[in-house]
């Protein structure tokens, strides 16, 4: 999709359109904390873009329209836009909220060709959802993934199987998945630039500087993917993060942000049948450097109770050096889903604490967050800074190393 957020944004408040609107953290006349999720292609003229600071933002669009994100919004149309992609195949791996690979092999024969099939699917999302979204068409993912990039917004990029080496060859090496800030400088120490200049080299060589992830590189770099569309995978991890206003110091306040993360979090993995063997919990100081601290259980759980404690623990053994705090955050990883995962002997021990907490899921997930909260939560400061919530998926992707 094209500036999702943003573009739902524009649609639902037709006197956005034709503005920069940037969603994200609030600015707060450009001393906000934060970042930037999303942002208008009129945003980006003003060189604005994702993951951008919203402090940095605001400083070269100060006049620009600055919105808290509507997850909410943002999921439904999300479900419709996979409805629509699943009326043409059964084959739809989403890979975002916004985003998603399709398998149309089996559909041209009763649908046209992939340029019709593609067309077809712009008119839809146009028609029903009122936005626009830009298709790549390849023999294989990485390849449609760089064409679906290539000519935003409403675009659509084909690329044949002959045309394949010739498509990647000119671009910059930071297209390819895998390369970020970390191996962007190798590849340029040995001279390798561009994805063809990657091809042209020899696999031992690449092998040889990267080890397993050389192979990984090369074969991407000549259009070598033999990965199939998978139509689900699990979750790797889930996460929820605060970034406050001000840098803090006061133990109460960060018990109490602590405590409305693992409450979310729980709540979210209760809700989708995960449990979790692996508690992380990350701290960002004031001087931005930043802390992670895990500690893995010997069975699975998505107790609210055993996850508490475990985070509490690790924050109180963490040593904060007498700086303030800019960032908490919380995470599970290494799950399960209920249905396979074991009946932890702390979920038994805790099975009255936790009855709970199923109750105010009922209540939560039919009428949403704020219908009812624990009551130590009531006035907590910060829970309207819930700015990062993660569902990492299992799955190889674009991602950076």
């Amino acid at each position: 999709m094209d500036a999702f957020f943003a573009a739902v944004e524009q649609r639902d408040h037709p006197e956005y359109k034709g503005l920069p609107v940037i969603v994200g953290a609030d600015p707060k006349d450009g001393k906000g904390r934060g970042v930037v999720s999303t942002c208008s292609y009129e945003a980006r003229k003003y060189g604005i873009h994702s993951a951008m600071p919203i402090s940095q933002a605001y400083r070269l669009c100060p006049l620009g329209i600055y919105l808290r994100g509507r997850m909410s919004v943002y999921q439904s149309v999300s479900r419709q836009l996979m409805q629509i992609l699943s009326d043409f195949t059964s084959l739809v791996e989403p890979l975002s909220i916004d985003e998603a690979f399709l398998d149309i092999t089996g559909s041209i024969r009763l649908l046209g060709t992939p340029e019709k099939i593609a067309r077809k699917i712009q008119q839809r999302i146009a028609d029903e959802l009122h936005l626009t979204a830009s298709i790549g068409i390849a023999p294989n993912k990485f390849v449609a993934k760089i064409a679906s990039d290539l000519n935003k917004p409403n675009g659509l990029v084909i690329v044949e199987e002959h045309q394949i080496r010739d498509f990647l060859a000119p671009l910059p090496i930071s297209k390819l998945w895998g390369v970020g800030k970390k191996t962007q400088p190798i590849f340029l120490k040995y001279g390798i630039r561009t994805i063809g200049e990657l091809a042209n080299s020899s696999k031992e060589r690449i092998v040889t500087i990267f080890g397993n992830s050389g192979l990984h590189f090369w074969n991407l770099a000549n259009g070598i993917d033999d990965r199939d569309v998978v139509t689900h995978t699990p979750a790797k991890s889930v996460s929820q993060e605060i970034t406050f206003d001000k840098d803090i110091d006061d133990l109460t306040e960060l018990h109490k942000t602590l405590l409305y993360l693992v409450t979310e979090l729980t709540r979210l993995i209760r809700k989708d049948h995960y449990k979790a063997k692996t508690i992380t919990l990350k701290v960002r100081l004031a001087d931005f450097s930043t802390f992670t601290r895990s500690h893995t259980l010997s069975d699975f759980t998505d107790s609210f109770n055993l996850i508490h404690s475990v985070i509490s623990d690790l924050f109180h053994r963490f040593n904060c050096h007498n700086k303030k705090i800019r960032l908490l955050g919380v995470a599970v990883s290494n799950l399960n889903t209920q249905q396979g995962g074991q009946i932890s002997i702390f979920d038994q021990e805790n099975q009255e604490k936790d009855k709970a907490d199923k109750v105010l899921d009922l209540i939560q997930n039919k009428f949403g967050v704020d219908a009812i909260q624990k009551g130590t939560l009531i006035d907590l400061k910060h829970r309207d800074r819930l700015t990062d919530q993660k569902i990492k998926q299992d799955k190889p992707g674009p991602g950076k190393r």
